[in-house]
Formats: C-alpha cells, structure tokens, sequence
C-alpha cells in the first residue's frame, strides 16, 4: 500500500510545468555548485533495475545518487536475478521496496514500470519503456535546451531520424508542446515518420504546428534545435528494413553550413554514424554536454522524489 504522498515519474505528465521548472531550476544549480548537494541523500539508496541493456541512463542515475552521497544496489541484466526463475514485476518490485528508497526501471514492455509502480511503497523512476517513453532523458533535454538557448519557448524544434520508434522523441515532443514552442519540424522517411496517433493530439490537444519533411537541406536555416535520432535496429522486426533505412538521415558539416550560427545539435545518445565526427567540434554540437547536465537533473530529480529538495 502507497502512501499519500508517494510520488512516481513514469511519464513527463506526471509533473505540472511548475514542477518541470522547478526541477530544470534546481538541474542549473546543481550544475553550478554540485559539492553544496555532496550529502543531500546521505543514508538512502536507489535500486536500478534494468531489464535491457543501458549506458547513460543507468550509470547517469548511479553517478547522479553518488554525488548526492546516497548508495545503489540493482541489476543490470535480469537473467542475474530473480526474474530468471520467473518472479513478476509485483513481486520483484515489492521486495525492492524493502532495501531501497527509491527506484529506477528500464523495461522492453510499455507500461512495465506503471505497473511497478502499482505495488511499490517507494517512488518508481521510468528509465525507458519499450518505443513508448523515457521521461528523464526528456527532463535532461529541458536542462540542455534551457542552459544553450536561454529559454525552452519560443523555439523552432526539428527532429531527425526515427520518429515512429523513438521513446525520447515521443516524450520531448509531448512535453515541448506544453510549452510555447514555435513550431515543431518533423524530419523522417516515410516508413519511420511520427505516429498519427501522437500528431493528432499535438494538434488537437496542444495546438501546434507541424510541419513534415523529408530532408534537412530544406528546413535547416529556420531550425533553433536539431534533435537527432538512431535508426534503432532493435525496433525493426524485418533485417532488411533496417538495413534499407540506417543510413537514410546523416548529418555532416556540408548540411548544417546554412544553418544558424546559434541553432544547437541534440541528440540522445548512442550514436551510430547519424552525426559524422566532424560536427563534433562545431560549437553548435552539444549532445555530449547534453549527456553530461542528465547526471545533474537525475539528480534534482532524486531529491525531489525523496523530499529532500
């Protein structure tokens, strides 16, 4: 049984945009002055629980509860727990709750961590579910976008790749829309473009603008924030689908040299060969730094999840 006060993030709606500012507030001054926080979570500990393979969330949120002076105890391939003799979600989740404080899940299967956090007594973190959502790689793009451009409104935002798989895509756009976005540019082949469902209630339900195209080269001077994606292979039930779209969409410096001298280049992370190495070092790069401002919005978000914030 919950308490009342327990408080999950499985997805960006969970927070009020007050919350997310107050949140993206805090990220700043982390950033700013992370040893004033080396002891906020002493004494509490975070389970990471990731049912699939994961780089930067998982070792973002164990550097981010680290820094807070708390502990991590976890998994990082389920075949090494319980889960390979069969034991739910419920009941993995249930245990968990009597070590730990608070908990990170990464899961193949939407909704996973919803359910998790049907039977927890300690607040639940969704760190990617499925093609469905990944809320704090989205509070890590707020903190990037609010640090390099000085404001999330009032943006032209393009996102590049794959838009009908991409969990960090379908989150950002849906939180972005809640705010005062320009205009939203949808970048894609035909096969990967966003799902209607999703464009209908950015529509209906946010009023934005959409406008879809099939190359950079088109829309790239009017762009304030590039967003790349992966050409995901794991999403791909058909091999030679894959291998027909991987190479669709590459950014090199010939394509963004019309572009803004202050547009900024996102992208979630990992790369496979969507951004040559070439761009890395045009100032206008920033997927690195992005990577690295995740550790300090995990960490807000802990301390927000735990009351100490």
């Amino acid at each position: 049984m919950t308490t009342q006060k327990l408080r999950h993030l499985i997805e960006p709606e969970d927070f009020s945009l007050d919350e997310l500012n107050h949140l993206i507030a805090l990220g700043e001054e982390i950033h700013a002055a992370p040893e004033k926080y080396s002891e906020a979570c002493k004494g509490k500990i975070l389970a990471t629980l990731f049912y699939e393979p994961s780089t930067r969330t998982k070792f973002s949120f164990e550097t981010a509860m680290l820094r807070l002076g708390g502990s991590i105890i976890g998994f990082s391939d389920a075949n090494t727990s319980s889960v390979s003799k069969g034991e739910s979600i419920a009941d993995t989740i249930r245990v968990m709750s009597a070590y730990a404080d608070v908990a990170v899940m990464r899961h193949p299967k939407e909704g996973a961590p919803k359910l998790a956090s049907l039977y927890s007594s300690i607040p639940i973190i969704n760190g990617g579910d499925g093609g469905h959502q990944h809320p704090t790689q989205t509070l890590t793009d707020l903190l990037t976008i609010q640090t390099f451009k000085g404001s999330i409104d009032n943006q032209v935002v393009a996102f590049c790749g794959d838009l009908k798989f991409g969990r960090t895509v379908h989150s950002l756009i849906r939180t972005l829309a809640r705010y005062n976005i320009k205009k939203f540019i949808l970048i894609s082949p035909e096969e990967l473009k966003l799902p209607e469902l999703l464009k209908r209630t950015l529509v209906d339900v946010y009023q934005v603008e959409l406008m879809e195209v099939k190359t950079i080269e088109e829309v790239v001077e009017e762009i304030d924030i590039l967003y790349m994606t992966r050409i995901q292979k794991e999403r791909f039930f058909n091999e030679a689908d894959y291998a027909r779209l991987k190479d669709s969409y590459i950014i090199d410096k010939a394509k963004i040299q019309k572009a803004k001298q202050d547009m900024i280049i996102m992208h979630p992370l990992p790369r496979v060969n969507e951004i040559a190495y070439e761009v890395d070092t045009d100032p206008r790069a920033v997927y690195f730094e992005q990577a690295k401002l995740g550790v300090y919005i995990r960490m807000a978000l802990i301390m927000k999840l735990l009351e100490v914030a």
